[in-house]
């Protein structure tokens, strides 16, 4: 698996560590979600607006080099993109790596999940002691929300929130963070195996 970290230079691998790849940020923003279950004894904090300014999926042209069937992420559009058809794609908004957390690459889906439980890594728990050791899938709180899509080896997912005003913002740690209905959208239409393109590269044109 090739990871190139930003400014891009032709060959650069660079690894991926636990620190780099955490799933969620956490801030001293407006507090936006209350306990529930007893599993939260904070109020989760985040950074950006209340709520997301994005659009909703819609059909959009798309090059007619990127062959139907695959997944192609472009962080500068803040959309991922679903080859549905050759010159076309449906267009998913989706939350962003922060900054320092910028990364591309070429990976496949290597597992899905409905209800993925969550254990946040090491580097967000010395960020945040107050996060539990671990969230059931299927809770209200847990943050890869309804489904998640495994990228390769690493720990980025392709995933649902519990926070949906996040949704067109730069706050994740590396992970492509949708709406729960877009999903569960692209959950039922891409099979284990489906490449994945990360890039920072453009591609908007409505």
């Amino acid at each position: 698996m090739r990871i190139i970290s930003k400014p891009i230079i032709p060959g650069a691998r660079a690894l991926m560590s636990a620190a780099a790849i955490s799933l969620i940020v956490i801030s001293t923003a407006t507090p936006v979600a209350a306990q529930v279950g007893g599993l939260f004894p904070w109020e989760w904090k985040w950074p950006g607006d209340s709520q997301s300014t994005s659009q909703t999926r819609h059909l959009t042209t798309f090059p007619r080099t990127a062959r139907p069937g695959q997944i192609i992420v472009s962080f500068a559009d803040r959309k991922l993109y679903y080859v549905h058809r050759s010159g076309e794609a449906i267009a998913y908004p989706i939350a962003i790596p922060r900054p320092e957390d910028r990364w591309q690459g070429v990976l496949k889906v290597s597992s899905k999940k409905v209800n993925p439980p969550w254990t946040p890594t090491p580097s967000m728990r010395r960020e945040n002691p107050s996060l539990p050791a671990h969230v059931p899938g299927g809770h209200p709180q847990n943050p890869l929300g309804s489904h998640a899509l495994y990228l390769g080896s690493s720990l980025y997912r392709i995933h649902g929130t519990d926070a949906p005003w996040t949704i067109g913002q730069p706050v994740s740690k590396g992970c492509v963070r949708m709406h729960n209905a877009d999903v569960a959208d692209l959950f039922a239409r891409v099979p284990v195996g489906t490449k994945v393109t990360v890039t920072w590269q453009s591609f908007y044109s409505s």
